[in-house]
C-alpha cells in the first residue's frame, strides 16, 4: 500500500507550521483540506499560508478558485487524488493537512460519491426555496428530526449541505450519516499516518482569541471589502466562511466593529468544538498534544519517526 501522511486538528492548533517541517524530513507533498484557503483572494481571514512561508515545499489547492466558483467534496476529492498521483510519481509522500474532517475521510477511505443516491432535481429546488423561505435554524431543526449526526456537524449556515442532506434522507429513507458511515467503514487503501494536534481548550481558545485579533490587525475588514466591490456578495458559500460573514454585516451597518470581533471569536470557538468532535470519532488517529513538545521541530520530529516505522 502506497504511503499517505494526515496532519488535522481544530483551526489555530498549529497545524501548518508543524506540517511544513514534517514535509521536509520525510520528503512530503501538501494537499490542503480546507474548505477556505482554497478561494484566491481570501488571505487574511483564513490564515493561509504565504508562498515563502512554504519554505519550497509543494502545496495544492490553495488559491485554486475564485470565491464565485463551486467548490464541494467531490472536486476537492477528484483533485486531490489527481495531486496526489503526480506526488507519488515523483517518489514523495501525499500529507494532506488542514481541518475539513469530511475531505480528509473522502481521501482516507475513497468515499464513492458516483453512484448518485438520492438525487431528486425537484425536491432539491423546493428544499433550496423552503432554506431561503424558513431559514437556516428551521432547516437544521428539519434535519434533526431525520437525521440528528448531520444535524450536529453540518453548520446550519452550509446551505447545500443542509439540502443535500434532507434530500438523501428523504429519498433514500435512511440518514446520509448512516451511508458515510458504512463507508468510512471500508478499509483504507493507504499505509497511513492520521495525526490529530490538539491542545487543552484554553489554550486553544487563548490561541484562536490572538489570532483573530492578529486578522483585524492584519487588514481582514480591508479584504473583505475589496472582495465585497468584486461583486462578491454575502450569499456565496465562500462569502458565509468565518469571518467573512460577520464583517459583511459590519461593513453592511449592522453591527458595530467590536462586535464582529466578538462573534468572530465566538464562531471559531465553536468551529474548533465541531472539528475535535468530528475527529474523535476516526478510530485510526493518533491524537498529539502539542503542547507537550518544546517546539514544532521537537513535534515534526515525533511525527517523522512515527511515519518511518
Amino acid at each position: 500500500m502506497r504511503k499517505l501522511v494526515i496532519i488535522a486538528g481544530p483551526t489555530a492548533v498549529g497545524k501548518t507550521a508543524s506540517s511544513i517541517l514534517l514535509a521536509k524530513k520525510i520528503g512530503g507533498e501538501i494537499i490542503s483540506a480546507d474548505s477556505m484557503q482554497v478561494y484566491r483572494g481570501m488571505d487574511v481571514g483564513t490564515a493561509k499560508i504565504r508562498k515563502e512561508e512554504m519554505e519550497g515545499v509543494p502545496h495544492f489547492l490553495i488559491d485554486a478558485f475564485d470565491p464565485d466558483e463551486e467548490f464541494n467534496i467531490v472536486i476537492f476529492q477528484q483533485l486531490a487524488k489527481q495531486a496526489m498521483e503526480g506526488i507519488y510519481a515523483r517518489g514523495h509522500i501525499p500529507m494532506i493537512v488542514g481541518g475539513t474532517g469530511f475531505y480528509i475521510q473522502s481521501i482516507l477511505y475513497d468515499i464513492d460519491f458516483s453512484q448518485g443516491d438520492g438525487e431528486n432535481e425537484a425536491l432539491r429546488e423546493h428544499l433550496e426555496k423552503e432554506y431561503d423561505l424558513l431559514g437556516a435554524d428551521a432547516m437544521q431543526e428539519k434535519l434533526r428530526l431525520l437525521d440528528p449526526i448531520s444535524a450536529d456537524t453540518i453548520h446550519k449556515n452550509n446551505k447545500k449541505r443542509v439540502v443535500r442532506a434532507l434530500e438523501y434522507a428523504l429519498t433514500q429513507n435512511e440518514p446520509i450519516s448512516a451511508h458515510n458511515e458504512r463507508e468510512k467503514q471500508k478499509k483504507s487503501p493507504y499505509d497511513y499516518n492520521f495525526f490529530v494536534l490538539n491542545m487543552d481548550r484554553k489554550i486553544l481558545y487563548d490561541r484562536i482569541e490572538q489570532r483573530v485579533d492578529k486578522m483585524f490587525d492584519d487588514g481582514l475588514v480591508e479584504e473583505v471589502r475589496d472582495l465585497q466591490h468584486r461583486g462578491f456578495h454575502q450569499n456565496l458559500v465562500s462569502m458565509q466562511g468565518i469571518g467573512y460573514k460577520e464583517v459583511l454585516e459590519y461593513l453592511d451597518g449592522n453591527c458595530s466593529l467590536e462586535e464582529a470581533i466578538a462573534q468572530v471569536k465566538q464562531s471559531t470557538r465553536h468551529f474548533a468544538k465541531r472539528q475535535i468532535t468530528w475527529f474523535k470519532r476516526e478510530k485510526g488517529a493518533q491524537w498529539i498534544d502539542v503542547t507537550k513538545f518544546h517546539s514544532p521541530q521537537d513535534l515534526a520530529e515525533f511525527m517523522a519517526g512515527e511515519v518511518i516505522k
